[in-house]
């Protein structure tokens, strides 16, 4: 069978790049080993983050690097054991995480960022479910005022360098925005421009029933078959060798099974990742994602329950799951919010794949004719699947892109 264009990886960010493709007449195969937005797109706070110009860079204070080192703390952990094979990546994360790598790093994400939230919703749009949408941003609340403080000077520095819009809050303007979370918080920071999701995996179901009715094929296949062959590229599939003139890798943290296996020396890491729903106690609610800085951790209304979702944990891409962190933060989720029990008996485990900048590599695939590149989208893979998803198609189809997509190659590295 022969297409135009394989997408490997059906996250959002293969979807959305699919269907990008579609709208400029290219003839279009999704593959994947699973269903759509079963992985990473699956599990994360459901926040289409519009403010999230500025990357999760590795810290450079010693207080905090001490503080990770030392493996209890719950906004990070690692695995010890997996340090020989992350360390090098590590490295190159902290080379990357100087004042002046940040600054270079915002400043190549603000064009994607600016259009993620407009081009989710013409996705929403066509897909008909616009109304999944929650526009009453995010909360981030603290439980100190010198922290508060320290976070309101840092934003309004960023509001002023890229427009982000927040609003510094009371405690009683915190709980008259959300009136359920207990009295923990001596105020907080009201994002205003992202919106939210109340079931991540249900949107990326919508778009990819959307790519079908385009048109588009979802087929299943092991992305790690790739080859080239004749006049492009093809993969194995359930029902045989698919054929494309081009192919596109976004297969997010296993990415870099494909790239390693073509020679390209691409540096990508992962952090992983832990949700869990719960019960909520007697009709407790929240109207928008709340984010306890101090703890890092985040508590979100979804379809099946609160969310709670973890920071970031080190360790090998496929080792079992280690819900640390999941444990430690439970006790502080109840201190601020009225859950009951757990609804799942397992944990959900995901992985966010990064490079060293924080920022993905969109584009051709450096010496490899017909290959492109969709992926390393850090903790915002979710948000920007629709916009690098249509800066690719735009390039691959010969269109003006609408920015530069030069801070995106591949062979930045």
């Amino acid at each position: 069978m022969k297409v135009d264009v394989i997408v490997l990886g059906a996250g959002m960010v293969g979807i959305a790049a699919a269907i990008q493709l579609q709208k400029r007449g290219r003839a279009v195969a999704l593959v994947d080993r699973r269903g759509p937005a079963e992985e990473t797109s699956f599990g994360n706070a459901g926040i289409i983050q519009r403010e999230g110009v500025i990357p999760y860079m590795f810290p450079r204070e010693w207080a905090t690097i001490l503080r990770y080192a030392k493996n209890n703390s719950t906004e990070a952990h690692y695995h010890l054991t997996a340090l020989p094979r992350i360390a090098p990546w590590l490295f190159k994360y902290w080379q990357a995480s100087t004042p002046e790598g940040k600054a270079k790093s915002s400043r190549a994400m603000l064009p994607i960022i600016e259009r993620c939230v407009t081009e989710h919703e013409a996705l929403m749009q066509e897909a008909g479910v616009l109304g999944m949408i929650r526009r009453t941003g995010y909360v981030r609340a603290y439980r100190s005022p010198e922290k508060l403080e320290a976070a309101l000077r840092e934003d309004e520095a960023d509001k002023k360098a890229f427009g982000i819009g927040f609003t510094g809050i009371d405690k009683a303007e915190l709980a008259a925005l959300e009136p359920h979370l207990k009295d923990r918080f001596v105020g907080g920071i009201h994002l205003t421009d992202p919106v939210s999701i109340g079931d991540p995996g249900a949107l990326g179901k919508a778009y990819a029933d959307l790519f079908v009715k385009l048109g588009g094929q979802m087929i299943e296949g092991e992305a790690k078959s790739l080859e080239s062959g004749g006049a492009g590229w093809r993969v194995a599939t359930r029902t045989g060798w698919l054929e494309a003139r081009e192919a596109v890798v976004a297969l997010g943290p296993w990415s870099d099974d494909i790239t390693k296996a073509q020679g390209l020396k691409i540096p990508l890491g992962w952090k992983r990742g832990y949700h869990m729903h719960y019960r909520a106690d007697g009709n407790a609610t929240l109207s928008r994602p709340v984010i306890d800085a101090e703890y890092g951790f985040s508590l979100t209304q979804m379809s099946r329950g609160i969310r709670l979702t973890t920071g970031a944990e080190f360790g090998r891409r496929d080792a079992p799951k280690t819900p640390v962190q999941l444990n430690a933060v439970e006790p502080f989720a109840r201190e601020i919010f009225p859950l009951a029990g757990r609804v799942e008996v397992e944990p959900w485990l995901g992985r966010r794949p990064c490079l060293p900048d924080m920022v993905p590599v969109i584009g051709r695939a450096p010496g490899k004719p017909g290959l492109w590149l969709d992926f390393g989208h850090q903790h915002l893979g979710f948000t920007l699947g629709p916009s690098t998803g249509r800066l690719l198609a735009e390039m691959m189809t010969g269109e003006t892109p609408y920015t530069d997509p030069a801070p995106s190659r591949a062979d930045r590295f």
